[in-house]
């Protein structure tokens, strides 16, 4: 069953934006209040807050986080792949000394 697109209006550095998507209104609202917050952060840093300006630093704001997110994961899913290959090794080193 196809699922219906609804649409949500959010207010992001002081425009409103109707934003349709198939994810619950709860969810598209608090994307939005993230990218406000971060072009209100990057706003509160620049002389120069033309609002194209404001949204590619906060772009680029994102990304980086997003970045060192998807790094972090990685790191974190190759330390448990090692270690589960060194409990495999240790396991099938400990059940080939038993006498059957």
């Amino acid at each position: 069953m196809e699922e219906k697109k609804q649409s949500v209006k959010v207010n992001i550095f002081g425009e409103d934006y109707p934003i349709k998507g198939d994810t619950d209104a709860f969810y598209i609202q608090e994307v939005a209040k993230y990218v406000d917050r971060k072009m209100k952060e990057v706003s509160e840093k620049l002389s120069n807050k033309l609002p194209l300006r404001v949204a590619v630093l906060a772009a680029m704001n994102i990304t980086d986080e997003l970045f060192k997110e998807r790094e972090d994961k990685e790191k974190k899913l190759l330390n448990v792949e090692e270690k589960s290959q060194f409990l495999a090794e240790q396991l099938d080193s400990k059940v080939g000394q038993k006498d059957f």
